[in-house]
Order: C-alpha cells, then structure tokens, then sequence
C-alpha cells in the first residue's frame, strides 16, 4: 500500500499539505471512503461468499450508529492529536445527516471518519489499523 500511494502522488504531481489546514468535513469525505474500504478489504478476505451478504455486512459496519459505537469505546485510548481532530469533525455542522441516524451518532460518526481521513492523509495506516481493530473487538466479524 505505501509504495502505491507514493506513486499516487508521484503520477498526480500531489503534495503533501499541512493537515490542520483541511476543513473537518473534508477529512470526514475521504475518511468516510477508507475506512469503508478498510471494513470491505476485511471481509472479502475472510472468505469469498455472496456479494449481497458482504453488503448487509459491511452497510452494518459502516452506518452511523456502529461508526458512533466504535468511537465511544476508542475515545479513552485516542491520542491528543486524534482526539483533537475527531472533536473537530464531531463538532463540525454538516449540510446533510444520515437518513436512519440520530444526530449525535452522526456527528460522532462524523468525528469518527475525519480521524481516519487525517490518519491516512497522514499515512499513518498502522494506527489507523490499530484503531478499527480495537474498535471492532474480536467478535465483530
């Protein structure tokens, strides 16, 4: 993954920015993208089965809610750093909301997907890693 992304930018011309400066909803957009990436990548790989049951899955992964419970258990072992950023996103106001969420789930989730997008813009895959599993727990899948 990190010599993909290095070509990434290497064929795009991309430079790296300072990351404080990207709005929080920002970071939520392209966190929102990698870690539903992240959730589908675990789950194809834990075994091939029927795309509508890897769907149900991941959408039940992926949602507000689950993104919001996933944070409140992460929250006491978060970084200043991630905290910061994650409070940013939480606290940012969003033109839209989730359909089937209450507003403080989605702005936890929120919250939740501008720290993975600051964590992978940092390209700090490990930590971000680190944080879906233990957010998830053992018998998440």
């Amino acid at each position: 993954m990190d010599t993909s992304l290095i070509k990434l930018k290497e064929l795009f011309q991309l430079e790296d920015r300072d990351l404080r400066t990207y709005s929080p909803l920002t970071l939520a957009y392209i966190g929102d993208g990698i870690y539903e990436l992240i959730i589908r990548t675990i789950l194809v790989k834990k075994g091939n089965c029927p795309v509508n049951q890897l769907h149900k899955r991941a959408s039940s992964l992926v949602k507000a809610s689950a993104q919001s419970a996933m944070v409140e258990k992460l929250e006491p072992m978060l970084t200043e750093e991630e905290r910061s950023v994650y409070k940013r996103g939480r606290n940012a106001h969003s033109p839209t909301m989730a359909k089937h969420a209450t507003m403080s789930d989605y702005r936890r989730a929120t919250g939740f997907e501008a720290m993975m997008g600051y964590l992978y813009l940092k390209e700090d895959y490990t930590r971000m890693v680190e944080l879906v599993r233990m957010g998830m727990g053992e018998d998440t899948l």
